[in-house]
């Protein structure tokens, strides 16, 4: 029981936020891909994939982080405690792991047309570098944002065969959603960041945060208003994206303090109901 407990500490199953936040990209692109006025069977098989691939591929990615970061969490008081920065976890038991991981993540993957297997293989060079990128750049989060929204391509690639500039106008938005999210996210460890030297937008940006918000869901906005006006979407759906836009700017900017760790976590989570908004945003303009 305690290597299990262990194992699902080290792979963050115990906090769906990051595989769910892995997960909703998918099913915007598998949305605005689908015909619905065909048989939903397959619109659901795609979505449990996508889940599983989600959620393991996350917790691969986690272990992953963790031993490229283990020096690093060491220094910081929110992550010291980590299996592997802790010792509980050898690297070699967390490499065993991570490698069964993605072997049944592949497993999942073979159930996707050639074209979106090719594409989920070219993503994991960019899955397992981005914990590296915060040595280099004060840009890590566009590399997250990149690789954590790709699944939005591999669902438009699953149903249409091939690509289009539909799911690359809203991966691009998307990208900036995770900019600004996991910039939030960031100032619960700037102090301690700061300190052992690793950079971030957090950092970069800690003396205007709420105009880099700003900026960023800005443009996620523009480019979820621009699919539903090229798929002419209908009123629903627009006023869905003012549910949404209130989600983004009162909720998360307005809210927003620098200082209060509590509550920079309390807003990164709160992406997980925006995520489900923007599905059901996409739905309900595909559907009605």
């Amino acid at each position: 029981m305690n290597q299990l407990n262990l194992f699902f500490e080290l792979t963050r199953l115990k906090r769906p936020i990051g595989y769910m936040l892995l997960f909703w990209p998918c099913t915007w692109g598998l949305t605005i891909a689908y015909d619905f006025s065909t048989n939903l069977k397959l619109y659901f098989f795609y979505l449990i994939l996508f889940f599983l691939g989600s959620v393991l591929m996350r917790s691969a990615g986690c272990i992953i982080n963790d031993i490229i970061d283990k020096e690093f969490d060491k220094k910081v008081s929110r992550t010291r405690n980590r299996p592997i920065a802790s010792g509980k976890v050898s690297v070699t038991l967390g490499l065993i792991y991570s490698s069964i991981l993605c072997f049944i993540a592949l497993l999942v993957l073979l159930n996707f047309n050639k074209l979106s297997i090719i594409l989920a293989l070219c993503s994991m060079p960019f899955a397992f570098t981005y914990p590296l990128m915060k040595r280099f750049t004060y840009w890590p989060q566009l590399f997250l944002g990149i690789t954590f929204n790709y699944g939005l391509i591999l669902g438009w690639t699953s149903i249409q065969n091939e690509i289009s500039f539909f799911p690359i106008i809203l991966y691009f938005g998307a990208i900036f959603w995770t900019l600004g999210y996991d910039t939030i996210y960031g100032y619960q460890d700037i102090k301690d960041d700061e300190i052992i030297g690793v950079k971030s937008t957090s950092i970069k940006f800690k003396n205007n945060p709420k105009k880099f918000l700003l900026f960023c869901y800005i443009i996620f906005l523009i480019s979820l208003l621009s699919i539903n006006q090229i798929m002419n979407f209908n009123l629903y759906s627009h006023l869905l994206i003012l549910v949404i836009s209130l989600q983004l700017f009162y909720r998360q900017i307005f809210n927003f303090e620098i200082e209060d760790k509590n509550r920079s976590l309390e807003i990164f989570k709160s992406n997980n109901f925006l995520g489900f908004l923007v599905l059901l945003n996409l739905f309900i303009g595909k559907v009605y």
